[in-house]
């Protein structure tokens, strides 16, 4: 099941093309992402000072332009839970048409920062994700 955000692209995303440019979609993304965490009840803030949830990796492909004023939805869903990860999957629709303009991926990692190494997901946060594995 996915979860979707919406979002109105403001002129300050596109660029002299006159369409959205291409580092607005990864703002979307992140969006998106705190979107479904927020979903699952998720905080990135965990109880543990020292363990802050991290990204490791984004990328976005592109299919078709969007425009200033355009209405977009993003349907976040997991494409894979790992141990030390997950990978969320990002498609970016236009509201109207449903005309697929971009997908992208995340990967998310709990980080123990005095170590500077990655840490086992909880048990609760593989659960949850679990109802949104693809």
């Amino acid at each position: 099941m996915a979860v979707t955000t919406t979002v109105r692209v403001r002129f300050s995303e596109t660029d002299a093309i006159g369409h959205v440019n291409n580092v607005s979609y990864f703002i979307y993304i992140e969006q998106a992402r705190v979107d479904f965490l927020k979903f699952l009840s998720i905080s990135i803030n965990t109880s543990d000072e020292h363990i802050k949830a991290a990204v490791v990796s984004v990328s976005c492909d592109f299919f078709s332009q969007a425009f200033f004023d355009d209405e977009l939805d993003i349907n976040t869903l997991v494409e894979k839970i790992g141990s030390k990860s997950l990978t969320l999957r990002h498609v970016i629709y236009h509201s109207d048409t449903k005309k697929k303009i971009a997908e992208g991926k995340s990967v998310v990692v709990l980080l123990d920062v005095k170590q500077n190494r990655s840490v086992a997901l909880p048990e609760s946060w593989i659960d949850k994700m679990k109802e949104h594995l693809v």
